[in-house]
Formats: C-alpha cells, sequence, structure tokens
C-alpha cells in the first residue's frame, strides 16, 4: 500500500517460518506467570497506553512500537516480537496498512481465542483511507477504548462492569484535549499551516486550521518518494511568501529534503512544531500527549514559539 511498508513485510515473512515452528502452546503464557492478568499487546505505545488505562489491574500490557527515535513505517518486527504478539490474548493494531507486520505474525499461529482490535475496523474505514494516522483523530480513542473494554469483558467476565467504567473514565479524561481543540477553533479559526506528512492532519482538521501543504506532497513524504518539482516549489513558497502561521514536521522521519523545509521555516521566522507517530515516553498518557501537541501548536500560532520536541 505504502512503499515504506514494504521492508517490514518482507522481514516478517522471511522469519514467519521459523516463527511458526516454534510457537505453539508454549507461546500461551501460562496464567501462574502473569497474576491472572490478561495478556494485551499494542502495536503502537499509544494503543497499548489506552489498554492499560482501560484494563488497569487485569492486564499485563506490551507495546511493540515505542521508541520516538525511529521510523514506524519501516518497523521490522523480530521473533521475539512474534513470540509476544502470539502470547498475547488481546491485541490492538491500527490497521490501513501502517502495521501489517502484525497480520502477517497473527496469520503465522492463528488461534480463535485472541481478541483482536482493529482500529480501522473499528472506525468503519475503508482500505483506501489515505491518512492511517488514526490517533489524532480526536473520535478514534474513546471508539477503542470501548472496543477494548468489550473484548477484556469477553476474556474475564467477572470484571466486564469494571472495564465499561474504566473506559467510561477515559473517554472523560480527554476534555481538557476536546476543550483545547475546540478553543483554539474558536480563536484562530483557518488559520494557515504547512506540513511534511499527514501526521496530524486529523488534528489540524479537529482544530480548523488550513493545511496549505499539498496532499500529493504530504503523500510522496509518508510513502518515502520524492515529491514532483512543482510540490516541492509550492511547498517553499509557503515559506518564502509567508503565507502559513506555523509549520509542523513528523519529527520522528526526517531526510535533507524535510530539514530543509525545517531551516527554510526558521530563515523566515516561521515557529516550527514536531509531532510524533508514537507517543513520547516517558512522561507522557495519550491524553497528555495529544494535549501538548495540541499547546504547542497554539503557542507557534500565538506566541510564536517553536516546539520540535516533546
Amino acid at each position: 500500500m505504502r512503499s515504506r511498508f514494504k521492508a517490514t513485510a518482507v522481514v516478517v515473512a522471511l522469519g514467519v517460518a521459523a516463527l511458526a515452528s516454534g510457537c505453539s502452546s508454549s507461546f500461551a503464557l501460562d496464567s501462574s506467570g502473569t497474576g491472572g492478568k490478561i495478556v494485551a499487546v499494542g502495536a503502537e505505545n499509544e494503543y497499548a497506553d489506552v489498554i492499560q488505562q482501560v484494563g488497569g489491574k487485569y492486564v499485563q500490557v506490551s507495546a511493540i512500537m515505542s521508541n520516538p527515535n525511529t521510523d514506524p513505517h519501516t518497523f521490522e518486527a523480530s521473533a521475539s516480537v512474534g513470540r509476544l504478539v502470539n502470547a498475547a490474548q488481546l491485541v490492538v493494531q491500527n490497521g490501513l496498512g501502517y502495521d501489517t507486520f502484525m497480520n502477517t505474525i497473527e496469520n503465522a499461529v492463528p488461534d480463535s481465542s485472541r481478541q483482536v482490535v482493529v482500529v480501522q475496523k473499528v472506525l468503519g474505514l475503508p482500505d483506501s483511507t489515505p491518512n492511517p494516522h488514526l490517533w489524532y483523530q480526536p473520535g478514534t480513542m474513546p471508539a477503542v477504548a470501548n472496543a477494548i473494554a468489550a473484548d477484556l469483558a469477553a476474556l474475564q467476565p467477572a470484571h466486564a462492569a469494571y472495564f465499561k467504567a474504566n473506559a467510561a473514565a477515559f473517554t472523560r479524561s480527554l476534555a481538557a484535549w476536546n476543550d483545547a481543540i475546540a478553543a483554539f477553533k474558536a480563536k484562530y479559526p483557518g488559520t494557515p499551516v504547512a506540513t511534511t506528512e499527514p501526521v496530524a492532519d486529523y488534528l489540524l482538521q479537529a482544530a480548523g486550521a488550513d493545511n496549505l501543504t499539498p496532499w500529493a506532497f504530504q503523500a510522496d513524504i509518508m510513502n518515502g518518494t520524492d515529491p514532483s518539482a512543482q510540490d516541492v516549489a509550492l511547498q517553499r513558497s509557503l515559506f518564502t511568501r509567508h503565507k502559513v502561521k506555523v509549520f509542523l514536521y513528523n519529527q520522528q522521519v526526517t531526510d535533507s529534503l524535510t530539514e530543509s523545509f525545517i531551516s527554510l521555516a526558521r530563515a523566515n521566522g516561521i515557529p516550527v512544531v514536531g509531532v510524533y507517530e508514537t507517543m513520547p515516553e516517558p512522561g507522557y498518557h495519550y491524553q497528555s500527549w495529544m494535549l501538548a501537541e495540541v499547546r504547542d501548536l497554539q503557542r507557534a500560532v500565538a506566541d510564536h514559539v517553536s516546539s520540535e520536541h516533546l
């Protein structure tokens, strides 16, 4: 689907035979080793964080992708990742081609009792959905939290009310983020911005910002392909002609081209904001991470302050 995903699929496919031969009931963790907790995995650490908040004391959660200094699109799953996923009773993954290595691992060792939450499916999105960064959409995680609660309840029915209550509490805890988005939209409607790729596009749309970077340019950068000369020239003009108030770039993935735009924005006095694909650790939960991203956007527009790192 996206060129940057291809290396991941190849690496996993090469190791899947060995994984399958070694993965059997021995990978199913004995409940005595987890204190009776549900073993869960989030493909991305933002989803693992929500699992932990919903499952609380009844889950043991691991995240596959959690390093903010790596490109999630080119993540290479090892055999140890395969063992981790296949030991899980609950898995949460993004879908839309973002973490296809999860499907490869799950298909290598099928388990009818494994609960799998695919966020794309929870939201009812078609495979043609162009932007896979679903966690920046304000409506995503409440729906995911409810799906997690339902699957945890299926695994441990005695604690269903606990999981449901935690999911509701999680959704309420997003109020500060939603309020910040609404406040920005009301105070700075139609704020013109530029981006490298569509990492935070859903958030920008919710905040009423106007992303002037051509979609084709964003998609090319996301896919690891060279943008057209016309799109590069247009992107440059957004800075040299001061058409945008802030420049947001994927803090986890830069190259010579994106670095040149960061330098150009700085040279033209345009604040630069770094956004992340995986939740920065330590010190953040999903709620505080998303709130920090909005506050950085507001500081850039209101106070002309760059925030390239969380």
